[in-house]
């Protein structure tokens, strides 16, 4: 019988079900193809509730960003207005405002959620 998982071994048990239900050529509203979908759901619930991924850094999100699209840092001064403003968002010293989340959102394709995550300036 299916329950609520409620630790790291029952996570593991459903894990291996889960695998080997997978692995068989299962028919649809069968009672293994109900099981599976049930297992995933308490998988997912669990792993929601246990691995709790915080947002990255803003910084951290923009330079990620930049480097799988191939941007520099001279992009994105035309997209943010100046290099000195970049330099001073990478050195910590201004944050990003309003109009920058916005301009980032829309030209590399930031989550807004992303760029408005709280962050530390760098003390001087």
């Amino acid at each position: 019988m299916l329950k609520v998982i409620k630790n790291e071994l029952e996570h593991e048990q459903y894990l291996v079900r889960a695998y080997t239900l997978m692995q068989m050529d299962l028919q649809a509203n069968s009672a293994e193809s109900d099981e599976l979908e049930v297992l995933s759901l308490l998988i997912q619930e669990y792993e929601h509730k246990t691995f709790i991924i915080e947002p990255p850094n803003p910084i951290d999100a923009i330079l990620f960003r930049m480097d799988q699209l191939g941007v520099t840092k001279s992009d994105l001064a035309k997209i943010l207005g100046s290099k000195s403003r970049v330099s001073e968002i990478f050195n910590g010293k201004r944050k990003l405002s309003l109009e920058m989340i916005r301009k980032l959102n829309v030209h590399l394709g930031i989550s807004a959620q992303s760029l408005i995550t709280d962050y530390d300036l760098v003390q001087v």
